[in-house]
């Protein structure tokens, strides 16, 4: 959904989904970020009912795990990016919610909590923990929707906490505070009704949360781009100290005709 090509695309009124299809797959640690995200044709999709094929790369579920198979080039400077994941959920949860007022989006929490496992060849390197599994899906162009969102989630003692803030372009703004525990059980939570304002990114892009107190603090920008910033958050959450990551949306900032022709370099479009 932020594919420059699929953009230009419908600013054409041709625009395919199936012709601007990409796996992103970012990795933070202690030496260089990398960050793949090419985008591909349809000539190089392969689907069944339970498997994803894109490019080189893959995800697949056999009914217990979602095995995810990483073979891809690395942007802006290239290099190899090539393992497996795999992804067991505790618990498939069967919900789904509109984030907008006339519900052409919808945000589904497939798995809120899970274990992972990476084993990576290049780079080489592998970890276990705890993972999240989740959806966006919708039936107009996300920007055209929505202006802005703030989301969130921290794992707790015995499950995770998901939040979002989202501002419509009409309509008033909804907020999400919702519990998932490890086998599947929902509960919505109340929270402040003003949000925190964190720190903007380098990017100006406002950040905020929600938590139990106002000592919330961002302590590391993973992401940081003209519309978009991930982020590492320390807060308080029903009565917990969390670290969760974070993240802020700036739509009015994606469709300005210059973020779009910056996405390239980030996101390279292959050519068959």
């Amino acid at each position: 959904m932020f594919s420059p090509y699929y953009a230009w695309s419908r600013r054409h009124g041709s625009a395919d989904p199936n012709d601007h299809c990409a796996i992103n797959i970012a990795l933070y640690g202690p030496g260089r970020k990398r960050w793949a995200m090419t985008e591909r044709r349809r000539g190089s999709l392969h689907q069944t009912p339970n498997s994803l094929g894109i490019g080189r790369s893959a995800l697949s579920w056999d009914g217990d795990a979602l095995t995810i198979d990483i073979d891809e080039i690395t942007a802006p400077l290239p290099s190899r990016l090539r393992g497996r994941i795999r992804l067991h959920p505790n618990a498939l949860v069967n919900y789904q919610t509109a984030i907008d007022p006339d519900g052409l989006h919808r945000w589904r929490p497939l798995a809120p909590c899970a274990r992972v496992q990476v084993q990576l060849q290049s780079p080489s390197l592998g970890w276990l923990g705890s993972g999240y599994l989740d959806s966006n899906f919708g039936t107009a162009p996300l920007e055209d929707t929505l202006s802005y969102w703030h989301w969130s989630r921290a794992e707790l003692r015995d499950g995770t906490a998901v939040l979002y803030d989202i501002t419509p372009r009409a309509g008033k703004k909804t907020s999400l505070a919702m519990r998932f525990d490890r086998r599947g059980e929902i509960s919505h939570f109340a929270l402040p009704p003003q949000p925190t304002r964190l720190a903007n990114s380098a990017w100006g892009i406002g950040r905020s949360t929600r938590a139990d107190n106002q000592d919330s603090q961002i302590t590391r920008t993973l992401e940081d781009t003209p519309f978009y910033a991930r982020s590492v958050l320390s807060s308080r959450l029903l009565g917990e100290r969390v670290v969760g990551i974070h993240e802020s949306l700036n739509l009015n900032r994606f469709r300005s005709l210059w973020v779009q022709a910056m996405l390239p370099f980030r996101m390279p479009r292959a050519r068959g």
